[in-house]
């Protein structure tokens, strides 16, 4: 494994599960074996570091999410199983992408830039899954998708409950339901 892969791998997992702004560059280095004078060769700045952790767990994240739906192959209904499953997975902490920008979006376009690509990328995701089960305005669809997922995320977070994924699986179907089969007057 690469110095900066081995940086990534102990940075993803110190950033995650104590916060960008608790972690300190020399616990990372001590976390990844790598020399100081290496981590800053390949990331000249913590800041550097968080953006690319960010696009790394970006990858990450959207590719599980991604393959499981495929592999489950119910569209928008498998989201939310995948949700439930991340949930209730032992290191879960939340959305790393909100975590970090509570942190430090206020203070780092680098991360705001980040964070918010990341959300726009989910965001189209769920917006053609949208047009899969033929929503008459699956933007509209894909953002209401997108806001039960970050709120079940939270709830799941704060409660240490995966049964919010339950929940807001049972509010997405019903509004698949509204924007696929419009009422008749």
């Amino acid at each position: 494994m690469d110095h900066e892969q081995r940086l990534l791998d102990a940075a993803g997992d110190l950033f995650y599960r104590r916060g960008v702004q608790a972690v300190g560059m020399d616990e990372i280095r001590a976390a990844s074996g790598v020399s100081l004078k290496r981590l800053y060769q390949c990331f000249p700045s913590k800041e550097a570091l968080v953006e690319a952790y960010l696009r790394r767990r970006d990858e990450l994240w959207m590719g599980s999410l991604t393959a499981y739906v495929a592999d489950d192959g119910d569209g928008i209904p498998s989201v939310f199983r995948w949700l439930e499953r991340w949930f209730t997975e032992d290191d879960f902490r939340g959305c790393g992408f909100a975590n970090a920008f509570a942190e430090l979006g206020a203070g780092s376009a680098v991360v705001r830039t980040a964070v918010r690509e990341h959300k726009e990328r989910l965001r189209a995701y769920l917006r053609s899954l949208s047009e899969e089960a033929g929503a008459e305005d699956p933007g509209l669809l894909a953002e209401q998708l997108l806001t039960l997922i970050d709120g079940a995320t939270v709830t799941a977070m704060i409660s240490e409950d995966p049964g919010a994924a339950r929940s807001a699986a049972h509010a997405a179907t019903t509004l698949v339901g509204q924007h696929t089969n419009p009422p008749t007057p």
